[in-house]
């Protein structure tokens, strides 16, 4: 599906992460020295940031978005819209959004809702937000994208645990005239599902009996298959095929649809799913090393995060003096993907911040 924005700018963006730090590097752990400095050379991921309990993903996008507002000299009355992307909800109900509206004091006019997607949450929650300016009296909408994913992660799984880290980020976005149109390019094939999952936690497949049944686990086995399928499953092999057969169209799409080429892209910020992904992924669309941007050394693959803190932490000068023609995509779990070509900038330069020390938990 493609679509277009119209007069819609993205004023602003901010990142939060844990300040706690883990690296395979300096702690192998399961893997042995040389294991870990080859795995941290093909996957680019040096150390990761843990957010410890009780805090969770939206802990994080808060004060990425009391930060943001504050830096934009936003009054939280005149936002009315807010979008929360994540696969970490605080509760099954109500939505985090809702608490998220309150905490931040938006008005009770405002709409505010969760999406749960993943890798292209970010690209979906800007164009969401987007058409809901554009077709409403609402003014200016904050996007807030942040996942927990280390949480989903077995401590005995070596394929997922040195890879994925934490993190939450704000995007701001209001209605301007003026602004240049935004094209997107959207897509979903179910058929991937199996291949990046979390099994328990719903409906289909909870992680407590249901109902009128005994309300205990009869034996230690089906309590061990419980905590398997409470936990992270990805294929890679099938995600890497994915990648390879989807990204680069979705790019082509994309810029076809923006009407320019790679050499009309200042700069291209896909999810940072893992950096030898990302260079078959460069390789692919020929393009310039030093437009295509790999930041995931310090933070890992933060899920729907990843675009605007790698944003944030490689591009902030730039998008300051802006304007910044910047092809943004997100791929993978579900499968689901998505990606816009929009200028960015001038804005007050974004920052990625450490949660601070003592931060209030968002909690009922």
């Amino acid at each position: 599906m493609k679509a277009i924005i119209d007069g819609i700018r993205i004023a602003g963006l901010r990142a939060v992460v844990p300040p706690q730090r883990h690296s395979f590097v300096e702690d192998p752990g399961m893997f042995t020295v040389e294991e870990a400095k080859k795995l941290a050379a093909t996957i680019g991921v040096q150390e990761r940031r843990v957010l410890p309990p009780p805090y969770c993903a939206s802990d994080l996008c808060i004060a990425a978005a009391e930060g943001l507002m504050q830096q934009l000299g936003w009054d939280p009355a005149t936002v009315e819209v807010l979008v929360f992307v994540s696969q970490d909800a605080d509760y099954v109900l109500p939505a985090t959004a809702c608490i998220m509206q309150h905490r931040l004091g938006l008005p009770t006019s405002a709409a505010a809702f969760d999406v749960p997607l993943g890798c292209s949450g970010y690209v979906y929650g800007l164009w969401i937000a987007a058409k809901l300016l554009g077709g409403s009296t609402a003014k200016r909408a904050l996007v807030l994208c942040g996942d927990n994913a280390t949480r989903h992660l077995h401590p005995e799984d070596r394929a997922t645990l040195p890879l994925f880290g934490d993190a939450g980020s704000a995007t701001a976005l209001e209605v301007d005239a003026a602004a240049p149109p935004i094209p997107v390019v959207i897509g979903t094939d179910g058929a991937g599902a199996p291949h990046i999952f979390v099994k328990a936690g719903g409906k289909r497949h909870c992680l407590i009996p249901p109902v009128g049944t005994a309300g205990r686990i009869a034996d230690e086995e089906a309590a061990a298959q419980l905590e398997r399928d409470s936990r992270l499953t990805l294929n890679g092999a099938e995600v890497f095929s994915f990648t390879l057969r989807a990204v680069p169209p979705l790019l082509r799409e994309a810029m076809e649809h923006a009407g320019t080429d790679v050499e009309g892209i200042d700069r291209f910020v896909l999810h940072q799913a893992n950096a030898f992904m990302l260079e078959h992924l460069r390789k692919r669309v020929k393009a310039p090393a030093d437009r295509f941007v790999i930041d995931m050394q310090g933070f890992g693959n933060t899920s729907s995060a990843s675009i605007p803190l790698a944003i944030c932490h490689s591009m902030g000068a730039q998008l300051a003096a802006g304007p910044v023609k910047t092809l943004m995509a997100g791929f993978g779990v579900g499968w689901s993907w998505g990606a816009m070509v929009a200028e960015l900038g001038p804005m007050p330069e974004p920052q990625v911040v450490d949660l601070s020390e003592g931060y209030p938990v968002l909690a009922v």
